[in-house]
């Protein structure tokens, strides 16, 4: 198969989608890789580094994506990629369709097959995929509000973690999976208080027996998250529905009852958030103030610490990227549930059912389409 890997264009996003290691993975496998130049430069990989891994290096984005069978990115193509997608053309990336009507009828327009990174699920519900991104995002949460925290930043001017005599900040985080569990040990770390919120009684039990005594375990509703909010100096959004947009447990009336400086980051704001007012911000805008509340909701995170963020994704993609190079989309979806969840929309047709939903398209099964294009 002939895989290509173009450089992302998306605003401050530094990471690429595969490394030189991956690329010398897929040409034991016998497929041709074609990078585009400077694709991996943000993430600290030359190439030369991916010549000598045996990839190709094409000089522009329009001739990786005019060669490819396959193309493998990390962020949902944006509107200049729109029109260099070919009809039955595979693309591997995240997508998160739940939060943009716009991309979700250009991939529809396009008839390209999208099997999104966010939605690939393993049998135990995890999302094997998206867990090393918000692995890496939960940790960087706590990190850039303790940075907004700051005065000259319009924050509240305290210090996450406090000092002897004075008391830390209380950090409020909104959902107990990878991101939230993640932000719970950093913000723990720094010696901030920290309250982590679910549904999830089961997980509630597991978070109190392992995280440290700064840590506390409290059942989500509505009436104990407006009572948090009012002490909360932080307060952090990590909640994900797979494939669907995130459900806003802070309204934009809540925004009255927090204190000035307060800092909200809202990590599943590439998901639509589950904040009412946030809005997706970049690195180079990280944020703005409504209501003097800091809001920070940069929707590629991970894009800040590119090394670090490109390994940790081509670890947990480059097996599933041999599986649908070594035996095509049809055979590999048809075989691993896991990818197969992972279809999101196909030959123009929306197979999730939480696209579907979110902008009231027609919804067609994968079985019956994987079966009328493979039997």
């Amino acid at each position: 198969m002939i895989i290509g890997v173009p450089k992302e264009i998306k605003n401050n996003e530094n990471r690429v989608a595969l490394t030189p290691a991956g690329v010398a993975e897929l040409r034991k496998n016998q497929h041709t890789i074609y990078v585009q130049s400077e694709a991996g430069t943000g993430s600290g990989f030359t190439d030369a580094e991916y010549q000598k891994a045996g990839a190709q290096i094409l000089p522009s984005i329009v001739e990786v994506y005019a060669i490819a069978d396959m193309i493998i990115k990390v962020k949902e193509p944006i509107a200049p990629e729109y029109n260099l997608i070919k009809e039955g053309q595979l693309v591997f990336t995240y997508f998160h369709f739940a939060s943009s009507e716009e991309l979700t009828h250009a991939m529809i327009a396009r008839k390209a097959i999208c099997l999104a990174y966010e939605t690939v699920e393993r049998k135990d519900r995890s999302l094997p995929l998206l867990i090393p991104m918000s692995e890496v995002a939960g940790r960087m949460a706590p990190q850039e509000g303790a940075k907004y925290l700051e005065k000259p930043l319009k924050g509240r001017g305290i210090l996450l973690g406090g000092v002897p005599g004075v008391k830390p900040a209380h950090v409020l985080i909104l959902g107990g999976g990878v991101v939230g569990t993640q932000s719970a040990k950093i913000a723990a770390g720094l010696g901030a208080q920290v309250t982590i919120m679910d549904i999830n009684l089961t997980r509630l039990r597991e978070l109190s027996d392992f995280m440290p005594a700064n840590v506390i375990t409290e059942y989500s509703n509505e009436y104990n998250i407006r009572e948090a909010i009012k002490t909360a100096d932080l307060i952090i959004g990590a909640v994900l529905i797979p494939g669907a947009k995130a459900p806003h447990l802070i309204t934009r009336d809540m925004l009255k009852d927090m204190k000035p400086g307060t800092v909200l980051v809202d990590v599943a704001v590439d998901q639509g958030g589950c904040i009412e007012t946030c809005q997706p911000t970049t690195h180079e805008n990280p944020t703005y103030i409504i209501d003097e509340v800091v809001h920070y909701c940069v929707a590629n995170m991970p894009g800040a610490v590119p090394y670090t963020s490109t390994l940790a994704l081509t670890n947990a993609t480059l097996p599933y990227a041999v599986q649908l190079a070594n035996k095509g989309w049809q055979k590999a979806c048809s075989e691993n549930e896991e990818l197969r969840l992972g279809l999101n929309v196909v030959n123009g047709q929306v197979v999730y059912k939480g696209v579907a939903d979110a902008w009231n398209l027609p919804l067609n099964t994968t079985d019956d389409l994987l079966e009328s294009i493979v039997g």
